[in-house]
């Protein structure tokens, strides 16, 4: 370590804060690794750091690597606060060369290029070190290499303390739901889970969130793990967590409105600046009947550090509350039981998680398609279950590109649940999901039915992972069209990192699937689909993050700054991005109105319900609706039935309340003389012995 006064402290006098440097030594930085260069800081006048009088000013280093967006670099306080100095930049070019950090610089780290010579802005808050620690002690560079092939050298790095301390957004309350980790002082890896805490504070839409108040939602044990592939690179970090009991072990809970469980995520809105690109997907998936994860909006505090705007939310899991299909033992290896219900997935695969298919992509006879292993898990799966599943997709892929593919007793049908393959294309190609038809793609196999005889008909969703989507991208031909154009179904053609097997290819080559698009697309154009009623779904997202955004935007200056996705001419402002995704959206559902196969001719598929509720067979009145209103369903199977409403974000406004159907005619009223809310949009649903529907109610004052 060696330290150095101020050149003007040895022509003037100075006073006890005079800027002091202190330099580390540097060692190799290996491939795939995590390694920590300490610089010990002693003798640092005054020991106290803050940000306004003395404190923490630049950090800088020099190191040679050969591809230099595998790296992250951090730095580590004594107190143990952890700040992102740079992630994920400079794409294959090579150095970091005399790179300083510091957050008065003019120009972002994310804007520079290498070997990024120069001073530059931080893209974490280097700020929150200087919150009244003693600033001697051990000081850490932690340098993460995040893929393989490439290694490189630190060469030196040094930080330097003075009177223009580095400074941070102050975090004082919320109208958000608030969530609050402490890991104590540990890096969350991106497996395993490691030990934390966390607490959850929401007071509604009345009362602010505070640090200090008391967590009404939750306080206690959490698992927590980066979650991920490129968007693990990204500043903003998404997480899984699970929650866990004074020992550790799993405990289901209720958060923010959700039904309880224990397995949760919070994802990043770091790639999402209008903050509403999964939340509209999902609400669309949703409103068309069937499962697709909740979110709640929150901001996250982390080791005491803001982290941004994050979505809470469900994991795609088996349960009866997410993907309802039966649980799947590793006992259960003979029939009926083996026959489900499996989760599959298109996504990175290897050969310990996932097994090749037989057949190739219609549309590229000369690629490969993995199907991967989800529930149960690669490691939990038994030999007989995979033998199982992988024959029931031999079998339908057969079927289906066999020459009798388009016949109703024995062709693809027989495997397939139209309706939810039909659904999932068109949330899909509104949002052009580039994503959603080559990785984080879900199917599931239900299971077989022991009364009928009829087997478990594979599913396609719940729809997932939408940050890339509902805008213009960089990313092959048909992605970057202005006009709204474009299939992303057909993203074979652009060489992708994982292959489609290209099911709607082959799909769409019958004449009746095409028309019963056509049939689906034209109903729903009337309903959800309608561009007011996204609108309104937008608008809601826009005016509940309002306040947060601000905070998140300083936290993350990215705004007209194309980050994580390749986007197109980003926004230089919230309201910007807000009026960009709408305009988008217009763009694209008037070239699907226009290009959308098959016809709408002697349309009789439109309503159509795989299971026993269909919409024909649920009505509420009055609609719209004052205080009070009446449901009546026609239930071909008796059981409890399930009703709750919840808003256009899908928080809960009347709580879920069951009620005893009976085969036939049921009536359930409701009196709300005195709702705890107001007028607009709600959906209302209703959860069956053999499914749920949803349906639009409008209260009025």
């Amino acid at each position: 370590m060696k330290f150095f006064l101020h050149p003007l402290c040895l022509l003037f006098f100075c006073s006890p804060g005079f800027a002091q440097t202190f330099t580390g030594t540097g060692g190799p930085i290996p491939d795939v690794a995590t390694t920590n260069f300490p610089l010990t800081v002693s003798g640092l006048s005054p020991a106290t750091i803050d940000t306004l009088n003395f404190g923490l000013e630049t950090v800088c280093v020099n190191l040679t690597h050969t591809y230099d967006s595998d790296l992250e670099l951090r730095l580590i306080a004594p107190d143990g606060t952890d700040v992102l100095l740079s992630t994920g930049n400079g794409g294959g070019n090579d150095d970091y060369t005399n790179t300083c950090f510091d957050v008065f610089a003019s120009t972002l780290i994310t804007a520079g290029s290498a070997p990024f010579t120069g001073t530059f802005k931080p893209q974490g808050q280097m700020g929150t070190v200087n919150n009244g620690q003693n600033g001697n002690g051990t000081w850490t560079l932690r340098i993460i290499d995040m893929a393989g092939q490439d290694v490189g050298n630190l060469l030196s790095w040094n930080i330097t303390f003075g009177n223009n301390p580095a400074t941070y957004p102050g975090f004082n309350s919320t109208d958000l739901p608030l969530v609050i980790i402490n890991t104590n002082n540990q890096s969350i890896p991106n497996e395993p889970k490691i030990a934390a805490t966390m607490k959850i504070i929401d007071y509604g839409t009345v009362l602010r969130n505070h640090p200090n108040d008391i967590p009404n939602i939750f306080n206690g044990n959490i698992g927590i793990e980066r979650r991920g592939n490129f968007s693990a690179s990204l500043p903003q970090k998404p997480y899984n967590f699970e929650t866990r009991d004074s020992l550790g072990l799993e405990l289901d809970t209720a958060l923010l409105g959700m039904p309880s469980e224990h397995d949760w995520c919070l994802i990043a809105c770091y790639n999402d600046k209008s903050f509403s690109r999964n939340t509209l997907a999902s609400d669309l998936f949703q409103k068309m009947g069937h499962y697709a994860p909740r979110f709640r909006y929150c901001e996250v505090l982390l080791n005491g550090n803001y982290e941004g705007i994050y979505m809470l939310g469900e994991l795609v899991k088996r349960d009866k509350n997410r993907v309802d299909i039966a649980k799947l033992d590793s006992t259960e290896n003979t029939s009926p039981d083996i026959t489900g219900g499996y989760i599959t997935k298109i996504d990175y695969w290897d050969n310990n998680n996932s097994w090749l298919l037989n057949y190739h992509p219609v549309d590229h006879q000369n690629l490969d398609a993995h199907m991967v292993y989800y529930y149960p898990k690669p490691d939990d799966i038994t030999p007989q279950q995979k033998t199982y599943i992988q024959q029931f997709y031999n079998d339908m892929e057969t079927a289906l590109y066999g020459s009798n593919f388009a016949d109703t007793a024995n062709g693809y049908r027989k495997y397939l649940s139209t309706i939810s393959f039909l659904d999932y294309f068109i949330v899909n190609e509104l949002a052009r999901n580039v994503d959603g038809f080559k990785k984080s793609r879900f199917f599931f196999k239900e299971k077989d039915n022991t009364t009928t005889g009829a087997l478990g008909k594979l599913k396609a969703g719940p729809v997932w992972d939408f940050d890339w989507a509902w805008n213009d991208i960089w990313d092959c031909s048909y992605f970057q069209a202005q006009d709204g154009s474009g299939w992303s179904h057909l993203i074979n053609d652009c060489g992708p990192d994982v292959n489609s097997p290209g099911y709607y290819v082959r799909l769409l080559q019958d004449t009746t699937f095409a028309n019963e698009l056509r049939c689906r697309w034209e109903h729903m154009r009337g309903l959800m689909l309608d561009t007011g009623a996204i609108f309104q779904t937008i608008d809601s997202i826009a005016s509940r993050v309002n306040e947060a955004q601000q905070r998140h935007f300083q936290l993350y200056p990215i705004l007209g700054i194309v980050t994580g996705t390749p986007e197109v001419n980003p926004a230089y402002s919230f309201a910007g991005e807000i009026d960009s995704i709408k305009t988008w959206i217009l763009r694209r559902i008037n070239w699907l109105d226009a290009n959308i196969p098959g016809n709408a001719i002697n349309c009789s598929f439109v309503g159509v319900h795989e299971n026993n509720l269909s919409p024909g067979k649920l009505s509420v009145y009055p609609n719209p609706f004052k205080e009070n209103f009446s449901i009546e369903a026609d239930l071909e199977i008796a059981g409890d039935v399930i009703i709750f409403m919840t808003d256009v974000l899908g928080k809960t406004v009347i709580a879920p309340q069951k009620f005893t159907g009976t085969h036939g005619r049921n009536k359930f009223d409701f009196r709300q003389k005195d709702a705890e809310y107001g007028a607009g949009v709600y959906f209302l649903h209703l959860q069956s012995p053999g499914g749920q529907i949803t349906r639009q109610l409008v209260k009025i004052n």
